[in-house]
C-alpha cells in the first residue's frame, strides 16, 4: 500500500491535466486499477484517500480527488473480486470514478469548494481521465506477469480474459 501511495503521489507532481476546478490525473486511476487487483477494494479505497491526502497537503491536488478516487478505486476493486478479470477492473475504475464519482463531486464542488455546476459537469473529465488511466492500469497488470518476477504471482490470480 505504501509504494502504491508514494507512486501516486510523487508521480502528481509530474503529471496531471487541468480540467476546471479538478485535475485529472490518469496515474491516480492506473493505480486504483493495480491497487484493486492487488490488493482489493477497501486497501485500495485506503490508498485512493491516502493518495487524496497528500496530494492535497502538497497542493497539487483538489478535495474531487477523493469522490472520484476512493469510490473507482473501490469499484475496481470490487468488480475484480467478483470477476478475476482484469477488464473487469478497469471497467469499475472507469464507472466508479468517471459516473459515480463525478456525480459525487457536484456536492463537493458545491458545498466545499463553492462552485456552482450543473449535475454532469464532471463526467466528462473524469471519465476521460479514468479511461485513459484504466488502460494504463489494464495494460500495466497485462504485461506485467510476462515480463517479471512479479509475474508467478500476479499469474497465479486466475485472470479471465474479457
Amino acid at each position: 500500500m505504501a509504494m502504491f501511495v508514494a507512486i501516486g503521489t510523487l508521480s502528481s507532481h509530474l503529471f496531471w491535466i487541468p480540467a476546471g476546478v479538478a485535475k485529472a490525473f490518469p496515474v491516480q486511476h492506473a493505480l486504483n486499477v493495480i491497487a484493486g487487483v492487488t490488493l482489493g477494494p477497501v486497501p485500495a479505497l485506503i490508498v485512493a484517500f491516502s493518495i487524496g491526502v497528500l496530494r492535497n497537503l502538497f497542493g497539487v491536488g483538489s478535495l474531487l480527488a477523493f469522490p472520484g478516487g476512493m469510490i473507482g478505486a473501490f469499484v475496481a476493486g470490487y468488480f475484480y473480486k467478483k470477476g478475476k478479470s482484469y477488464g473487469l477492473a478497469a471497467l469499475g475504475e472507469w464507472l466508479g470514478t468517471g459516473i459515480i464519482g463525478a456525480l459525487a463531486a457536484v456536492p463537493v464542488a458545491t458545498f466545499l469548494l463553492g462552485t456552482k455546476t450543473g449535475v454532469f459537469f464532471f463526467v466528462i473529465p473524469f471519465l476521460i481521465s479514468s479511461i485513459v488511466g484504466g488502460l494504463i492500469g489494464w495494460l500495466v497488470l497485462r504485461v506485467l506477469p510476462e515480463r517479471s518476477l512479479a509475474g508467478s504471482w500476479l499469474g497465479s490470480k486466475g485472470e479471465k480474459s474479457v
